[in-house]
């Protein structure tokens, strides 16, 4: 349905609130009857010292150092971190730059850690069973020392999303379970074997934003998952306020503004958060992750991770320790020979190539994929021309003007671009999906985006340098006066008398003899003038 009549039909309550655009690819769920495997601990652990948004942690341990696990070995730097926790025990192998999920193959320092086989713990934090009764504050504290992050592979650091703020009270909890990109099923398999933990997680997270009312959004393509869900909510007390929703599928209805739409009818504005309308939206995976951070007492150390694709021979759902390397993960899964293979970290709508199987399993891995000739054929088809057709447009759920935006963004007209509303586009990858020439539209907002911050950061550079620079001149200006002022203030205090000179030694007496003569005069004066009319006469 056109967008127009769609906005139509939801203002008159035909049909329910749905967000615009969006797309139906091919699902490729190859896991969803996959339960969820333990992996075997790998002898070499990769923890990299950045695994969130923000800014990367710095290093608490040393070369040949023994670590715990659960034991914190990077400490954040900065409001927008959480710290890196160590994954088994063992040995501080080395510290040095080692490859991440990143498409140019670039490095982070990372902590190597080779794993002694006990996987001794550490227990310094202890469990919170009573989290009822325990103040938002310490809990929002006990997220960031655990080193939670966003699972559903933004990898926002989750305590800054639990804030209690008075001016935005949130109303409504939003538990994601959407899980809308094609192969991913790792939370769907969360979903039906960790209901009861997922909803205390939820739970916990209500008591600390201060509202009983809540959502669980799950797509009509997890019929299992909405059941188990609902059997274990009708289980706990206090949330009689919480309801599953199943919408239809449809991709990108996990992106938050757009499943908050969905569920709410409200739209968060441009340049504001959920919080601002009242809402808190989280992933099951998180949620799980603050389970056992709060009623365990267990740092994130592990997380869910669905290998799939055409070019696998078994995919799999894997519980797999932080700092894996990807390549043992495929080898475990029967892929040994990785020519022909294109790796992508995440969904192949959102998700980042890899150069090769070389890097470990962080926060934000949600999935790994190894796809075959046929699937990158598709995928990068040659670019052609635009044709102008619009399907870009309809398909947008930000409502936007991809074509446009990319014209702009390929010819470096930042301001233009940014005038179109760039910075409101998700990066859902629909427009590159139905575009008939295969332009990599995606690709060219990514690339403005970065052009426009790096612009912003010279302008920033060069305003603070400005600020420097005019302070410094007022400086010097002030430390001259200032020295200025003490030369006047010694010449006036210690300035030389002039001396006497002959002429004037002998002008002195002569001066003062007339002025003794001229006293005399006056006195007699003085003395006449005061004798008496009879005296006188």
């Amino acid at each position: 349905m056109p967008a127009m009549l769609r906005t139509l039909a939801q203002k008159m309550g035909l049909i329910a609130h749905s967000f615009s655009g969006g797309i139906h690819p091919e699902m490729h769920k190859l896991s969803d009857d996959k339960a969820i495997e333990t992996v075997k601990l790998a002898s070499m652990l990769i923890l990299p010292m950045k695994q969130h948004i923000g800014t990367p942690c710095s290093a608490l341990v040393s070369v040949g150092d023994h670590v715990l696990r659960g034991q914190k070995i990077a400490k954040s730097e900065g409001y927008l971190s959480v710290p890196v926790h160590a994954s088994t025990s063992g040995r501080v192998l080395k510290i040095e730059e080692s490859p991440i999920a990143h498409p140019s193959g670039m490095g982070m320092p990372s902590v190597f850690i080779e794993a002694d086989g006990d996987d001794q713990s550490d227990h310094s934090l202890a469990a919170i069973p009573d989290w009822q009764n325990t103040d938002p504050t310490l809990l929002r504290e006990r997220a960031r020392m655990c080193g939670l992050a966003g699972l559903g592979g933004a990898a926002f650091p989750t305590f800054i999303k639990l804030v209690q703020d008075k001016r935005f009270p949130i109303e409504t909890v939003i538990l994601n379970g959407i899980e809308c990109e094609p192969y991913l099923t790792n939370d769907h398999r969360l979903m039906v074997e960790k209901a009861s933990e997922i909803l205390d997680g939820m739970a916990i997270i209500m008591h600390m934003v201060g509202t009983t009312s809540g959502i669980i959004a799950i797509e009509d393509n997890k019929a299992d998952a909405a059941t188990a869900m609902r059997d274990a909510l009708s289980s706990k007390e206090g949330m009689d306020d919480v309801q599953v929703h199943v919408l239809p599928t449809r991709y990108p209805q996990g992106s938050e503004k757009q499943l908050i739409y969905s569920l709410t009818g409200h739209e968060v504005p441009a340049g504001k958060l959920p919080m601002h309308i009242g809402v808190l939206c989280q992933n099951v995976g998180t949620c799980k992750a603050l389970h056992d951070a709060v009623i365990l007492g267990q740092p994130l150390t592990e997380r869910i991770v669905t290998l799939s694709g055409d070019a696998l021979p078994q995919p799999a759902n894997l519980n797999v320790r932080l700092g894996t390397p990807i390549r043992s993960l495929f080898e475990r899964q029967g892929l040994v020979d990785f020519n022909g293979i294109q790796i992508v970290h995440g969904g192949p709508m959102m998700g980042e190539r890899l150069r090769h199987p070389d890097i470990p399993v962080i926060k934000s891995t949600s999935g790994i994929l190894a796809l075959g000739q046929q699937a990158i054929a598709a995928a990068h088809s040659a670019e052609d021309p635009c044709i102008r057709c619009g399907h870009c447009s309809e398909v947008c759920p930000a409502s936007l003007v991809p074509n446009l935006l990319a014209d702009f963004c390929r010819s470096d007209q930042t301001e233009k671009a940014e005038s179109y509303q760039l910075f409101d586009c998700i990066e859902c990858g629909c427009c590159s999906y139905v575009c008939p020439s295969n332009i990599p539209l995606v690709h060219y907002f990514r690339y403005g985006k970065g052009q426009v911050s790096m612009q912003r950061r010279e302008q920033s550079f060069a305003e603070a340098s400005r600020h420097r620079s005019e302070g410094r001149d007022v400086r010097l200006q002030r430390e001259l006066d200032e020295k200025a002022a003490r030369r006047s203030r010694v010449r006036r205090t210690h300035a030389p008398k002039a001396e006497a000179t002959p002429d004037s030694v002998t002008a002195a007496p002569a001066a003062a003899t007339t002025a003794d003569k001229t006293a005399s005069s006056a006195e007699k004066t003085v003395a006449v003038d005061q004798t008496s009319p009879e005296e006188k006469k």
